[in-house]
């Protein structure tokens, strides 16, 4: 998991979702778990 000041090249993705945990920004990819990353 990368940790990024912007999450939006990771979001355009194939199979991407945005989620909020704890007050961070998460992304998590089904598809390719190679491109999840965290902001915040």
């Amino acid at each position: 998991m990368k940790v990024r000041a912007s999450l939006a090249s990771l979001k355009k993705k194939d199979g991407s979702i945005v989620v909020r945990r704890r007050g961070k920004t998460y992304v998590i990819n089904k598809k390719n778990p190679r491109w999840k990353g965290r902001q915040g």
